[in-house]
């Protein structure tokens, strides 16, 4: 459907979430008949001007031409097998702009981690370059607003379910990270979980880290006319990568670009972020000095490796975004050599296994705190991998769950210790998001303090 086909036309939103209100809110102006329907009736209240509210059971209403989906409905959700197209919001923000006279440039990020980390990166380096850009998509700033608010460039973060539901989406240059186990319940196996990502490396040019076996490999396949490889080594030409300490363009010219001790978030997961944005930036045209500027000054959100007191000789580190096995992992990696971690995991796995990452850091943990609904598995890995290891599980009818874990954290620890929440779980079973989880966590530690 193009989007002079919209006006007139019946559309359902699936979805009363932050991107399906704007997608609404568009196919309003649009001109189309536009019903939202949500699983949570509450969320069906206040709709914008000229939204009809639905039951999420219902049938489609009759003359449904288009379907705008949320982007956590699978592909075998009832929708899609109701004969009607089905698509995204970032979809439909990639038709509004092909509309323009001038459409706005996108430049994707995707993977498994480190997706918001090196989408701000290059926003702030796009700022730098005098650039009319914006952050948007996955990164809580939906691509069909920034698209309507006229912006030159955008820096998109896709999720795999948002790239699935974006058939059309050719970026004019993408990235994919890294590819590890996550959402295997949504996708139902690697291969398509990797298929979605792999959808970012359809335009003209084509990014990976390439220090990812599996990212690399979606790279040597895509059809692009030129793919770019990061590194944290020594890079090629054609590459970017690191020599000496300093971040090195060797895609786009010979460029010394960044110190890497100057990147934030510090440690080889950031370098490789801002690898990523750098080599986005460039494929845009934006100079050397410009990325060295941005880079310098760039400071990550909170809940990333965030560090939220030091007390009584133990530091405690909010990492509640590691909400995979893979950035626990980095999480864990990070924590420097010499202190033992108390680590505080759990929450929803989304069919992922935390073996391999307990096997690798078990003699690093002096104890382990496992909270939320799959915490068997993880209690499970330790025994299995780290059976010395002392492990407590906070479960139901406890005291609210972070403080509890907190609690019983501190009293595992020992001065020298970092307790680190990286809970390589999703957070939905216990909490709104990963930011409520680390605030959670930020609040219980703070009450540590006053004792």
């Amino acid at each position: 459907m193009r989007v002079g086909e919209v006006a007139g036309a019946s559309v359902v939103v699936a979805g009363a979430g932050v991107s399906g209100l704007a997608a609404a809110r568009a196919l309003v102006e649009l001109g189309a008949l536009v019903t939202v329907t949500d699983a949570v009736p509450e969320r069906l209240t206040g709709l914008p001007d000229g939204v009809t509210a639905g039951a999420e059971d219902d049938p489609l209403p009759p003359g449904t031409a288009l379907v705008v989906t949320g982007p956590g409905r699978r592909p075998d959700h009832p929708l899609t097998r109701a004969g009607v197209p089905v698509v995204g919001e970032a979809e439909l923000a990639w038709w509004l702009g092909a509309a323009r006279g001038r459409p706005p440039r996108w430049l994707v990020v995707t993977g498994t981690n480190g997706k918001t980390t090196t989408t701000e990166m290059l926003a702030a380096i796009l700022l730098a370059a005098g650039r009319d850009a914006v952050a948007c998509g996955n990164i809580g700033y939906p691509a069909v607003d920034a698209v309507r608010a006229g912006h030159e460039v955008l820096a998109v973060e896709l999720s795999s379910f948002q790239l699935h539901w974006s058939p059309s989406i050719v970026p004019a240059a993408g990235c994919v990270l890294n590819v590890a186990e996550d959402h295997l319940d949504w996708h139902g196996s690697m291969d398509a979980y990797a298929s979605a990502k792999a959808r970012a490396l359809l335009g003209p040019v084509a990014v990976a880290g390439i220090d990812d076996a599996r990212a690399a490999a979606l790279l040597d396949t895509a059809p692009a006319l030129r793919r770019v490889g990061v590194t944290l080594g020594e890079p090629r030409p054609g590459q970017l990568g690191v020599v000496d300490g300093v971040l090195v363009d060797r895609a786009f010219g010979d460029a010394e670009l960044v110190e890497a001790k100057a990147v934030r978030p510090a440690g080889p997961p950031g370098v490789t972020d801002a690898l990523a944005a750098a080599a986005l930036a460039r494929a845009d045209g934006v100079a050397p000095g410009a990325v060295r500027s941005a880079l310098e000054a760039f400071r990550p959100g909170r809940h990333r490796a965030d560090p939220v007191a030091t007390v009584r000789g133990v530091t405690w580190v909010d990492d509640s975004k590691a909400t995979n096995p893979h950035a626990a992992d980095a999480s864990l990696a990070a924590v420097p050599a010499g202190s033992r971690i108390v680590w505080i995991a759990g929450g929803l796995l989304k069919g992922a296994t935390v073996d391999a990452v307990v096997a690798r850091h078990a003699g690093r943990l002096r104890a382990a705190v496992v909270i939320g609904t799959d915490r068997s598995e993880i209690v499970g890995a330790l025994a299995r991998h780290a059976p010395e290891v002392p492990v407590t599980e906070v479960i139901a009818g406890d005291d609210e769950p972070m403080t509890a874990a907190v609690t019983r954290a501190a009293a595992l620890a020992r001065p020298g210790d970092v307790v680190l929440l990286a809970p390589a779980a999703a957070s939905m079973d216990q909490f709104r998001d990963y930011a409520a989880r680390g605030d959670a966590f930020a609040a219980a530690v703070g009450r540590l303090e006053r004792v």
